[in-house]
């Protein structure tokens, strides 16, 4: 086994094991033919030097006297090992993801929003966050696994496989809990490179803490001891979600290969893989809709040593075919100068 080692800076349960439909944004059901089931895998590595989020999420000001991460010092008691790779029984699940160890940092390639004139744009030169799921080992995964942590306003799936019906969210907008906690930098990057299609941000980003957040053991309100703040689980997903985010920095991978988004020059499935295989160690899953012509996502998938918040992040290859074209033309298109904004 080759073991590919990145240092990358700034670093900073009802269950339900029924396939569905992937987290997809609610409000883009054009996108649901991209979203797709799982299996399992092997490896390489992906190591990242944990240090504070760049720019946007610098501590500064209020967010800089408050800890939201989780109590780990039952963890040094324990041994430690790589998700999915352990060969005994996890007796203390806050120190790693289980049983959604097969970790994914998912991402989209949009180009449109739908709300522009509303000043919700795209960051130019980024691809933007989707998520970050936990797959069980297996490739099966669990969603919506702790109702009295829902936030969401309109779920999706509204009824679990099982026929459970997921209850919207009527309270405030999850950005409220961020605020209360001071993490104003935090908010302006999610603001930035978290971006939802035809709805607010922040029903995108309640979405996917109740779907994949509250079925990640790790995040699970035990696991940050007595000193528990209401809410300080989701302001810690949402730091986790980011600082794996800026591990796997998708635009500037692929244009160092000379693929940069373009109306005149398609690529293959071969060429964007291997860009980024060659980067991460591994091949990740590559979304595309069009009859599997127009490039929209990519899932990283990851065992991790530790915990999803500050654990190194192993590549593993995809357990999910790509749905884009294996042996033709792949469009990577131009976002409009309307629909970015400068980063």
């Amino acid at each position: 086994m080759v073991n590919y080692i990145l240092s990358l800076t700034p670093c900073f349960m009802t269950q339900h094991k029924y396939p569905s439909k992937r987290g997809c944004r609610r409000s883009e059901a054009s996108r649901y033919a991209s979203c797709y089931f799982h299996g399992f895998s092997s490896y390489p590595v992906l190591s990242c030097l944990e240090a504070p989020l760049s720019g946007a999420v610098a501590a500064t000001g209020k967010s800089s006297s408050l800890i939201t991460g989780p109590s780990l010092t039952s963890c040094l008691s324990v041994p430690s090992f790589f998700s999915c790779e352990n060969t005994t029984a996890i007796k203390n699940t806050c120190c790693s993801p289980t049983p959604g160890g097969l970790v994914l940092q998912t991402q989209f390639w949009s180009t449109w929003t739908g709300l522009e004139k509303k000043g919700q744009k795209l960051p130019k030169g980024s691809w933007t966050i989707h998520g970050l799921w936990p797959d069980n080992c297996d490739g099966s995964f669990e969603q919506y696994c702790d109702f009295s942590r829902q936030f969401d306003p309109t779920p999706s799936p509204a009824k679990l496989p099982d026929g459970t019906v997921v209850p919207p969210w009527k309270g405030p907008g999850i950005d409220v809990f961020v605020e209360q906690f001071g993490e104003d930098d935090l908010l302006r990057y999610m603001n930035t490179f978290w971006v939802n299609q035809g709805a607010p941000n922040r029903d995108f980003w309640a979405h996917e803490f109740s779907k994949h957040a509250t079925c990640t053991s790790t995040f699970d309100i035990s696991c940050y001891g007595p000193a528990y703040r209401k809410n300080q689980d989701v302001v810690d997903f949402f730091h986790a979600v980011v600082r794996a985010f800026q591990q796997y920095p998708t635009f500037k991978m692929l244009a160092a290969y000379g693929i940069t988004p373009s109306n005149n020059t398609a690529y293959t499935l071969s060429q964007i893989e291997n860009a980024l295989k060659s980067q991460t160690g591994a091949v990740p899953f590559l979304g595309c809709t069009g009859n599997g012509t127009v490039l929209s996502e990519v899932w990283y998938f990851s065992h991790v040593f530790g915990t999803e918040q500050f654990g190194t992040y192993k590549t593993v290859d995809s357990t999910t075919t790509s749905s884009c074209n294996s042996d033709g033309s792949i469009w990577y298109y131009e976002r409009s100068s309307r629909s970015e904004q400068d980063v």
